[in-house]
């Protein structure tokens, strides 16, 4: 077939391009499916079974694990044909590799990529109403996704709550010994409270505040300040854009949630308002740029665009927000920074946590 010109226009194909995406098509169908097979591993606990077992049975796997051994062993299909967990064929016995264990267990914590899986159930829940969006705009709200405090407390335990002492808060030199004397912090979009719980549990002489749009989410910090019997912190649902307090505190931090805000430039606004002369401004926020082209070699790009059409952007635009989505990047972010009032942004990237961006900026 020959390419012509006229209103009819056929091109010719490239077999071997085409061939190759067919290629890439079923690899990824393969391993979409094993995300969420590893979803069940996690949630199930057959990943820490496996990890703490020489080579078994599907039925010694089930016992230990106290499921029922015919799921188990489809399960395991998924297991071995992905090549996650080996199979003796002789003896009919399944064992995870160290290696793998190494990353799929609780064990591994804070480096069990096992959690992260569990983002495609929780999304594919919401696809009829995303889809619905797609055509007749809007947004799904927050209440409309089953398990996301869940699970975003269970990352958040994982690149934050883990890495405050040796990491994040290391960030800001004095910031460590002003906490241990006590000072007044803020942490917007606090989720189910693991982070803020951790700093009251570390510094007890600081008092902190933490807020929420979500009453599910506030409800669970709560309960976590109960039990650990902090005294120190509080939780409250709030819409941080209606933050109206002036030079109240001395630290506000942003785990991942700017990005998410209906009116984030407000938000910006009222975080800088709400600082006192001298404190500090710590956030995390998803490492992109806000440039898609500049994305395309991001390893997590089309991950990141996913979460994006089907949480970030689409919580803000069901509050009637901008939707700026998971990728608004690094450079519009420092512009917002800085329009916002804050002069000396330093973004820092750290050695256990590639997936985020952390700024720090002072009043």
């Amino acid at each position: 077939m020959t390419a012509t010109t006229d209103t009819t226009l056929t091109r010719q194909l490239d077999e071997a391009k085409s061939q190759a995406f067919v290629d890439r098509f079923i690899n990824r169908l393969n391993e979409s499916a094993l995300m969420l097979s590893i979803s069940l591993g996690h949630r199930t606990g057959l990943f820490d079974v496996l990890g703490n077992l020489p080579p078994a049975t599907s039925q010694r796997i089930a016992e230990v694990a106290g499921l029922n051994e015919r799921y188990v062993r489809e399960w395991l299909g998924a297991m071995v044909t992905g090549r996650i967990v080996d199979y003796n064929s002789d003896q009919q016995t399944y064992r995870l590799p160290p290696e793998h264990a190494r990353w799929l267990t609780r064990d591994a914590a804070p480096e069990c990529l096992a959690v992260t899986a569990q983002w495609f159930s929780v999304l594919g829940r919401v696809e009829d109403d995303i889809v619905d969006r797609f055509k007749q705009g809007g947004g799904v709200h927050y209440h409309c996704f089953h398990r996301f405090h869940e699970v975003m407390a269970a990352e958040s335990s994982q690149t934050v709550v883990a890495a405050l002492e040796d990491h994040i808060l290391p960030l800001e030199p004095k910031l460590r010994s002003q906490l241990q004397r006590g000072i007044d912090v803020l942490e917007i979009g606090c989720g189910s409270g693991l982070a803020l719980c951790r700093l009251a549990t570390l510094f007890p002489q600081s008092r902190f505040n933490g807020y929420d749009l979500c009453d599910d989410a506030i409800a669970a910090a709560r309960r976590e300040a109960q039990r650990l019997e902090l005294t120190n912190v509080r939780f409250e649902a709030f819409d941080v854009t209606g933050l109206t307090d002036e030079e109240r505190y001395d630290l506000v931090c942003g785990f991942d949630v700017i990005h998410d805000q209906k009116a984030p430039a407000t938000v910006l606004d009222n975080v800088y308002r709400a600082l006192k002369r001298g404190g500090t401004m710590l956030f995390q926020d998803i490492a992109a740029s806000s440039y898609l082209e500049k994305n395309i070699e991001n390893p997590i790009g089309s991950f990141l665009y996913t979460i994006s059409t089907m949480h970030c952007m689409t919580v803000s635009l069901a509050q009637g927000g901008e939707g700026l989505g998971t990728c608004w990047g690094e450079e519009l972010a420092m512009k917002m920074f800085a329009e916002a009032g804050f002069t000396d942004v330093r973004m820092h990237k750290l050695p256990h946590d590639f997936m985020n961006n952390y700024y720090v900026a002072h009043k």
